[in-house]
């Protein structure tokens, strides 16, 4: 199994180089890793000793971030490397002021792994969720190098939990120890023999909880929102965006703010086609004082989501009519009670917030118009809140374990 793995990640390597010609994605997963040994090197020589974050991409950088920054808060002379498998992640926060170095994580294949492993020589290792790179973790045990996976979760379908998946489950042997979000991924480790296991819960709540207390103010979205109720529509795709035409038809007297997962000219001018009297972010005023007369408010920019939240009364997270939604915890944080498409079932926080009455799920337009009414007459920002002012302190007990080993 691994030299099949291995013979992978090299046609892996060979298809996203091909894909590069036409994608733009896959040439910015090209470009950014040419001559990544010598930009690492410049930074680190093997006596630095950092500690190494590793996010798969955007959402995993959030989720580990109040790991990080209690880390450099605590311990301000640590030095902090941080690598994003996707550009989404890396492109966004590759000037992310509290790391020391950030790179693309080189391709896991054993001559990388060995040289990045043995280039930076790091104090400990904390990857996020479900990174499982087994050439990175085989160089990190080899060379006695603590690795925790944080904010952990595992579900009985994935391979490690399969007759088949022996040399995935030796894999995980590689990790010092487990922070997962639930008991369920702890029971599933504990099944196959792994008991270096807590059950810590998700840093994510830790994350939007301090945001929701200090948020960025947006003078340009207080004017544009008014005395009016606003529907924030975050992360939406697409299929999300034909959905709210017709819920603000329906409702003028409220505003809308949508903030798209992509934002590429060709995405922006569909959402503009749907709302022809929308207008772009960029194309306002920053300095205007007086408010903006519109309905509909396009954002085009990313980083200004999770701040968004503040000026909402109820959130629409996209994503639910495609691989799966997207972060609902920010608006919940900021007592919105949410609502989302039907692909939620692997988000834990989805289905809790859907069983205490603060999230609905929906498959059309017509159950979107009663969601909507539902929360316009029914208060239920309060159970949002609440339930992630109860879920937070997973960054805390991560702290105390991985330091006291």
């Amino acid at each position: 199994m691994y030299w099949l793995y291995n013979i992978s990640m090299l046609i892996y390597g060979l298809l996203v180089r091909l894909a590069s010609l036409f994608n733009a994605k896959a040439k910015l997963f090209i470009e950014g890793r040419k001559g990544i040994f010598k930009h690492i090197s410049a930074k680190f020589n093997g006596n630095e000793r950092p500690i190494w974050f590793h996010f798969a991409s955007l959402g995993e950088f959030e989720q580990g971030r109040p790991v990080l920054e209690s880390i450099k808060a605590s311990k301000p002379s640590e030095k902090i490397i941080v690598t994003f498998f996707s550009p989404s992640g890396y492109e966004i926060r590759k000037n992310y002021a509290l790391a020391d170095g950030i790179f693309y994580l080189p391709l896991d294949t054993i001559s990388n792994a060995h040289k990045f492993v043995s280039l930076v020589n790091p104090k400990m290792a904390i990857f996020t969720k479900y990174e499982f790179w087994p050439n990175y973790f085989n160089a990190l045990a080899n060379q006695n190098i603590p690795l925790y996976i944080i904010s952990g979760i595992f579900r009985s379908n994935q391979i490690f939990f399969k007759g088949y998946g022996g040399f995935y489950r030796n894999v995980l042997k590689c990790v010092r120890h487990f922070f997962v979000q639930n008991k369920e991924s702890a029971a599933l480790l504990n099944n196959i023999d792994i008991d270096n296991v807590d059950i810590s819960g998700d840093t994510r709540f830790d994350r939007v909880y301090e945001n929701a207390k200090t948020p960025k103010k947006l003078p340009i979205i207080e004017n544009f929102c008014g005395e009016a109720p606003v529907l924030i529509a975050g992360s939406t795709w697409p299929e999300d965006e034909k959905l709210l035409v017709d819920l603000a038809t329906k409702n003028p007297d409220w505003k809308l703010v949508i903030a798209p997962h992509e934002i590429h000219e060709g995405h922006i001018s569909t959402i503009t086609d749907l709302f022809p009297n929308g207008l772009r972010f960029s194309n306002l005023d920053v300095n205007a004082s007086s408010e903006i007369n519109s309905q509909v408010l396009i954002i085009d920019n990313i980083g200004m989501l999770s701040s968004l939240y503040q000026y909402g009364q109820i959130a629409y997270i996209g994503g639910g009519f495609g691989v799966g939604i997207h972060n609902t915890l920010e608006a919940a944080a900021f007592g919105l009670p949410v609502i989302f498409g039907p692909n939620y079932h692997k988000f834990q926080e989805a289905k809790d917030l859907i069983e205490i009455g603060a999230a609905k799920n929906i498959n059309n337009a017509e159950e979107l118009t009663a969601a909507f009414e539902h929360y316009i007459a029914h208060e239920s920002g309060t159970l949002a809140k609440k339930y992630v002012a109860n879920k937070k302190g997973a960054t805390e007990m991560i702290m105390k374990k991985i330091f006291e080993d």
